[in-house]
């Protein structure tokens, strides 16, 4: 059986549970409360789970291979895995409030452990949940942006209602949830929206004693700019941040259509400058010798 039919039956079995359950049942109370002793309405909750579940993860993979076949862009095929998860979920509740019905025996059993659980989680899922509705909704930064969360910096891989998966400059996904984005600073690094596509303009520092002389840094920095003239939107350029009786630090800025550049291109720029500071610093001593 090929991956799509699975697909396809995997789905129509689930839409069959969801449907069925729907239905009141026509057996006699002898055949439909308890299957080898355990009440059926356990069984069937326990089966819309795990159908939805398999669904969920069949239909997830599915389209994220689909989206690279049809080079969707990142946003739209996150938006359309999302679009499926709700209407995944919102089936299953459909088909577990018309099943319900759970014996009060188990309920009396559970209604301690379950009251002070929910209790204690409800707070923190309820309010992840409106973060994410938020989010979805103000959309500070989408799928594909270069962003700083916090501490936490990177290309936004996923955003869904439960978090948002960020992959940094090691090749690490950092998941964070989406409670914690609102209680975080949030810096998106996109620029501009052009024809030809985003541009995210990605600023760090560089901090050098008072050896050097400050035009001779800013001559390094033009030589080091010269090399990205032709490589990017828009020519590299610096400032001077802030000076002290220790060092000067310059703030760059250089610009990208491709966020994936960043990573490296950070680390190229200051390898190159340090390398001439390294040079002139070299220099003015042996003069001073």
């Amino acid at each position: 059986m090929g991956y799509r039919k699975v697909i396809v039956y995997v789905l129509a079995e689930y839409c069959e549970i969801v449907i069925m359950s729907t239905v009141e049942p026509t057996l006699p109370p002898s055949q439909t409360n308890a299957f080898f002793g355990v009440p059926m309405q356990i069984i069937s909750l326990l089966l819309i789970v795990v159908v939805a579940v398999v669904v969920e993860r069949c239909i997830t993979v599915y389209l994220s291979r689909f989206s690279k076949r049809a080079k969707l862009d990142p946003n739209t095929a996150n938006k359309l895995v999302l679009t499926f998860r709700i209407l995944i979920l919102v089936g299953a509740l459909v088909a577990v409030s018309r099943v319900g019905g759970l014996p009060s025996e188990l309920l009396i059993s559970f209604s301690a452990v379950s009251g002070a659980a929910l209790g204690f989680a409800s707070q923190k899922t309820i309010g992840n949940f409106i973060a994410g509705l938020y989010l979805l909704t103000a959309r500070p930064f989408k799928v594909g942006d270069y962003v700083r969360i916090g501490t936490v910096e990177g290309i936004a891989q996923e955003v869904t209602l439960n978090y948002a998966k960020v992959r940094t400059v090691g090749n690490n996904t950092v998941a964070i949830s989406n409670l914690q984005i609102l209680e975080r600073d949030i810096t998106n690094y996109l620029y501009e929206i052009t024809p030809n596509g985003n541009i995210y303009c990605y600023t760090f520092e560089i901090g050098f004693d008072h050896l050097v002389p400050s035009d001779k840094l800013l001559e390094i920095f033009g030589t080091t700019f010269n090399l990205y003239k032709n490589r990017f939107p828009k020519k590299p350029f610096c400032t001077l941040t802030r000076s002290t009786a220790v060092e000067r630090v310059y703030t760059v800025y250089f610009y990208t259509t491709d966020t994936s550049e960043i990573f490296k291109t950070r680390s190229q720029i200051a390898d190159q400058v340090f390398r001439l500071w390294d040079e002139e610093r070299t220099k003015i001593k042996n003069q001073q010798k």
